[in-house]
């Protein structure tokens, strides 16, 4: 075969493709870089990452070299015959040997720590190790902690959606799960995948060492707003952190205000077919307890539980942030939204409205432009502007 000299189309798409990886490592900003690890586990991943990776180079380096080196040194001339054979060569036993025992010692080498790795992983978390059960579904992420609050001996449930709240510098034991199809729960600051599969529970050991939001993703096709199930992981003081839950499990306290009376109302009309509030009354009687009925447009049979709703940092998912991501908003905290100041300059007021506006033009939910009975996500209610203001007055509430 008489060699040829690269054409400058071809020499301009390998350096295309040589500037495009050289750059997908060079990211300033990547909340969800693999190695930047931050937790114990992730740590763990790491170590074990790199030296792969050094080792994997290694050998890309020698067999490329190598077959670049027999490509020039053996290239045909221009006085040979185009159907002319070289010289074959076969049987060297010393040759055959070296690139088998080579390779083989480098699997080894590679496995021998993987294998110690991944049991290391899966180890039990320790005996004092805070349980999130933790379910996955089209297109957000529930979280459900069963512990007891405040030492009472009684054993109190906190559901919330979107925000993975813990005390930084504890162990979190999650049990994943999911109501409909396949998903994968990932924060690689914290820890590897983790899928979640319908019918099972699959544990993950997390822990934040430092207070600060840790952010993942969804990392398993699951449906149209797959990319737009975001995973924030939010880690607080111990004390900080007891506070929050407290303050998760207080009864709900109906608005006295008139638009936010009125959003009371407004939710209970329509919302509640769908949303919950722990502790909700009816707001036509509050002596009695308001009385869900079946929930629709999810397949599942749940939505997000909307209990302290003002306490999260994300809404719709994960899609669309509640609370400003400014650094001055950030430094509020979970308790962001407790004086008017704070709702005043962090309220993401314009997301939240057009969300309650027309859910389906804001985040993908079922194919077509006409839902189907079966249709999941969030419906458009055709909600009045004034309707929309009290809503969102009464979710300032929810607090």
């Amino acid at each position: 075969m008489t060699g040829r000299a690269r054409s400058p189309f071809t020499k301009a798409a390998l350096l295309g493709v040589g500037l495009m990886l050289s750059a997908v490592g060079c990211a300033s900003n990547a909340p969800q870089d693999t190695f930047k690890p931050k937790g114990p586990q992730a740590f763990q991943i790491f170590h074990l990452a790199v030296p792969v990776f050094i080792i994997a180079g290694v050998v890309l380096v020698l067999v490329m070299g190598l077959a670049v080196g027999i490509a020039v040194k053996f290239r045909a001339s221009k006085d040979e015959h185009p159907d002319e054979f070289p010289a074959q060569v076969h049987g060297n036993f010393k040759a055959e040997i070296t690139w088998t025992i080579i390779p083989l010692l480098i699997l080894v080498g590679v496995a021998i720590p993987t294998v110690f790795t991944v049991f290391d992983l899966a180890k039990k978390p320790p005996a004092d190790a805070l349980t999130v059960e933790v379910y996955g579904q089209q297109w957000w992420w529930e979280y459900r902690y069963n512990f007891d609050v405040d030492n009472d001996g009684k054993v109190d449930q906190i559901i919330t959606a979107n925000d993975l709240v813990v005390p930084a510098g504890r162990p979190i034991a999650l049990r994943i799960k999911s109501r409909d199809v396949i998903h994968s729960w990932w924060a690689p600051a914290l820890n590897g995948k983790k899928d979640a599969v319908p019918g099972r529970v699959h544990p993950l050991s997390i822990e934040a060492p430092d207070p600060g939001e840790y952010i993942g993703q969804c990392t398993e096709f699951c449906g149209l707003s797959h990319a737009e199930m975001r995973i924030k992981v939010v880690a607080m003081k111990p004390a900080e952190f007891q506070a929050w839950a407290e303050n998760q499990i207080q009864p709900f306290q109906a608005p006295t205000e008139a638009g936010a009376a009125a959003g009371f109302s407004t939710f209970a009309s329509q919302c509640t077919s769908c949303h919950r509030i722990t502790g909700m009354t009816d707001p036509t009687d509050s002596s009695k307890t308001f009385v869900y009925p079946k929930v629709v447009n999810q397949v599942s049979g749940e939505v997000p539980n909307l209990t302290k709703f003002m306490t999260r940092t994300m809404f719709a998912g994960g899609k669309f942030n509640l609370r400003l991501p400014t650094t001055e908003c950030k430094a509020l905290g979970e308790t962001w939204a407790s004086t008017k100041d704070g709702i005043a300059k962090c309220l993401n007021r314009e997301a939240l409205e057009a969300w309650l506006r027309n859910p389906p033009a804001e985040k993908a939910m079922h194919p077509g432009e006409v839902p189907s009975p079966e249709s999941r996500g969030m419906p458009n209610f055709h909600l009045t502007e004034d309707q929309i203001d009290d809503l969102v007055a009464f979710l300032i509430t929810l607090q």
